[in-house]
């Protein structure tokens, strides 16, 4: 049975990073209507900037506030959106709630269609120093960074850096004061050729590596490959199949996880805890391991060898 679906816009950041003052300006522009839109907007913080009703280019817009995060389920998000029959949703996210969160807190019908982060660039790197993984979030999910109150002084590298340690993927924005803005357009070269004939990961660089393949998979598809990792053995595998990986930090001890892959083969005298180094070829295809299409290293020879000087891995 078809199900009808409803476009969410996700605007996150921190308080008076300029979330607000981007809603009002898109709300005040009739080319972000049709005939028939109803619009409910859902304010999950309340800065010194408030939303303009008078601006509005429609008068088909709702606003709702929603300061206590217990209200952000399915059941009552749904009642809102029932109550003004609204059609599309923009979501002003709190900046001290994890992005993370929220997925499971939408209805099913709610289909997340963009994320926008926004951040202030005299701000930033303060709340990166001190609640860097509020920062992480952000960045890991959203689809373009917009760095607001922008100067001449602004130190756009240290920024980019701040970006591309997280993501790779997020187009990045350096809006200034007056309403101007340029695109970032630095390349960011990967610290392996993944067109050699073997792509070679240094232990530092496994955390990158693990990433790009996640996210860029038809790049690596029938390439070979060779790390060092550590290797896990799981009740659900075949006596021949084992994983590798490593320990990856994202921001802090509290977050790191084992970034693993599948070795459909090679695993019978593999020792669990050990430290191998990995010849093998990438085959993306599906595996009941992953519950879905993934990176499955196949052809693989192990050979074990001392452990990193450095344990866990990360991505700056």
């Amino acid at each position: 049975m078809f199900r009808e679906e409803y476009p969410v816009y996700l605007f996150t950041g921190f308080l008076e990073s300029g979330k607000t003052s981007f809603i009002n300006e898109t709300l005040s522009d009739p080319k972000f209507f049709k005939d028939g839109d109803r619009t409910l907007v859902l304010l999950c913080e309340e800065g010194e900037v408030e939303l303009d009703p008078v601006v509005f280019a429609s008068p088909d817009v709702f606003v709702e506030v929603i300061d206590d995060k217990s209200r952000l389920n399915p059941d009552k998000l749904e009642a809102l959106r029932r109550k003004h029959k609204a059609n599309r949703i923009l979501l002003e996210y709190n900046g001290m709630w994890l992005v993370s969160d929220l997925f499971a807190s939408v209805p099913r019908s709610w289909v997340i269609y963009q994320i926008m982060n926004f951040a202030d660039a005299n701000t930033i790197e303060v709340y990166n120093a001190n609640m860097r993984n509020l920062v992480v979030d952000k960045l890991s999910f959203c689809e373009l960074t917009v760095f607001n109150r922008c100067t001449p002084e602004t130190d756009t590298d240290a920024l980019h850096k701040l970006v591309r340690g997280v993501s790779r993927r997020t187009d990045i924005i350096y809006e200034s004061s007056d309403g101007s803005f340029v695109f970032d357009d630095v390349e960011d070269p990967l610290p392996f050729d993944v067109n050699a004939d073997v792509i070679e990961i240094a232990d530092r660089d496994y955390a990158l590596w693990y990433r790009d393949l996640a996210d860029s998979m038809e790049n690596y598809d029938t390439k070979k490959v060779t790390f060092i990792g550590q290797a896990t053995k799981n009740p659900q595998l075949k006596p021949d199949e084992f994983v590798i990986g490593r320990q990856i930090m994202t921001c802090c001890a509290d977050d790191i996880t084992y970034g693993g892959l599948l070795c459909e083969n090679g695993g019978k005298d593999i020792e669990k805890g050990e430290w191998y180094r990995i010849n093998a070829y990438i085959s993306v295809k599906n595996s009941p391991l992953y519950g879905k299409v993934g990176p499955v290293l196949v052809g693989v020879k192990a050979e074990k060898c001392d452990a990193p000087t450095e344990i866990v891995t990360t991505f700056y």
